[in-house]
């Protein structure tokens, strides 16, 4: 498979309560164990981990330039995989595992802006997006356009912004 150009850094959440700790390991499994216990995939589904305290855990490593090489496609979003590279915050819920929440805390969030400003550094045009605007669904359990003029650590230029809003979330 020829490398395609990354367009998309995606912003995943685990899904797991608020403030419960889950490691790299159980994520992992939960995507490459065989079923019913995992979803048997070859690798997971996120290329970065960030942990509750902040700590990053690689699971694909990336050569940090403009291409995603096969070696470096993780499953994140169907059908976007090939051009996207997908990071992860641990949370997403909230306590009771009822509802979505962002349950981010300041040290993720330092690690995900330091991500995404590491991204920026090498694909200048890469659009920053939520899982919720390519599936319908809740994950990251915010609206990433918000996020990144209001919450992120670096300012993001708007050109950086994918606005796109299909599942009518952000309403």
């Amino acid at each position: 498979m020829m490398p395609k150009q990354i367009k998309y850094l995606i912003i995943h959440c685990s899904a797991t309560p608020e403030g419960q700790p889950v490691t790299a390991a159980k994520i992992k499994g939960w995507h490459m164990d065989p079923p019913p216990r995992g979803r048997g995939w070859s690798r997971p589904g996120y290329s970065d981990l960030v942990l509750l305290d902040g700590t990053r855990h690689t699971f694909v490593k990336h050569d940090n330039d403009l291409w995603i090489e096969a070696n470096e496609i993780t499953n994140g979003s169907a059908g976007i995989n090939s051009v996207s590279r997908h990071v992860c915050y641990i949370g997403g819920l909230d306590k009771y595992a009822k509802r979505a929440k962002d349950t981010l805390t300041e040290a993720q969030n330092a690690m995900l802006s330091s991500i995404i400003a590491e991204v920026l550094s090498y694909a200048p045009n890469v659009l920053i997006a939520g899982h919720n605007q390519f599936s319908q669904k809740d994950c990251p359990s915010f609206w990433v356009p918000t996020y990144l003029k209001e919450k992120c650590m670096i300012s993001i230029p708007d050109k950086n912004i994918y606005t796109n809003d299909p599942y009518g979330y952000k309403n």
